[in-house]
């Protein structure tokens, strides 16, 4: 049975985006319906981005809504004329001329969904040079405001299985930085109130320790001047 370009990625997407049961996708990808749970649930294929099978000619919306409402029924590989990558021998990557012009438009994707990769391995994996790598990246590619991102899996200048490879064995696959979560509003106590002292307010003698004297009581002591006592 033929299966569809980037089973996994293609995988992914249909469990993203369909209502299509586990054994469907399983076996219009050439996987194990536990591999397709597994996906589901999140604990593989994280790093992979979805491939949209419809929008490849693979499969058929009205194909898929069938099998939607009929868990019974099986999706069918719709003829697309995609290149299938063919097995090649060990030594550098050729590219034909005819896909070399499509090269700059596989880097730029590469550069944007698999940020994890070398430099070396993404020269590698399709067969390009350094200073193209970096044009492309700095946005200086004599074509660059022409460049759009396409996957090199589709365009035929590589296989799922080589770029699974290269994700896997990256050296830089666990070191992106993941975007900071906001911190937790932080909650503050209320204030506490404090309440009014049982009895009577403290008067200067209990606050001082000592007895104060009034302007009161500095009167009568004049009243007792002698000189005041013979007028």
């Amino acid at each position: 049975m033929s299966l569809p370009l980037m089973p996994k990625a293609t995988a992914v997407w249909l469990v993203e985006n369909t209502a299509l049961t586990f054994e469907q996708i399983a076996d219009f990808t050439g996987m194990h319906e536990l591999e397709i749970q597994a996906i589901a649930d999140g604990e593989v294929a994280q790093g992979i981005v979805g491939l949209d099978p419809v929008a490849n000619g693979q499969l058929t919306a009205d194909n898929i809504k069938a099998c939607e409402a009929n868990p019974e029924g099986k999706l069918k590989l719709a003829r697309t004329d995609n290149p299938r990558p063919q097995t090649r021998a060990k030594g550098a990557r050729y590219t034909p001329v005819s896909k070399r012009q499509d090269r700059p438009d596989a880097i730029a994707w590469l550069l944007k969904h698999h940020p994890e990769l070398t430099d070396a391995q993404l020269c590698k994996l399709i067969g390009t040079t350094k200073p193209t790598l970096n044009a492309i990246r700095d946005k200086t590619h004599w074509n660059a405001a022409n460049l759009k991102p396409r996957n090199p899996v589709t365009l035929g200048l590589c296989s799922e299985a080589d770029l699974e490879k290269m994700v896997a064995l990256s050296p830089r696959r666990h070191t992106i930085a993941e975007p900071d979560e906001p911190a937790a509003p932080v909650e503050e106590a209320p204030a506490e109130e404090i309440s009014p002292r049982d009895g009577p307010a403290p008067d200067a003698a209990s606050v001082f320790g000592g007895p104060v004297w009034s302007s009161a009581s500095d009167d009568d002591a004049g009243s007792d001047d002698p000189e005041t006592k013979d007028g």
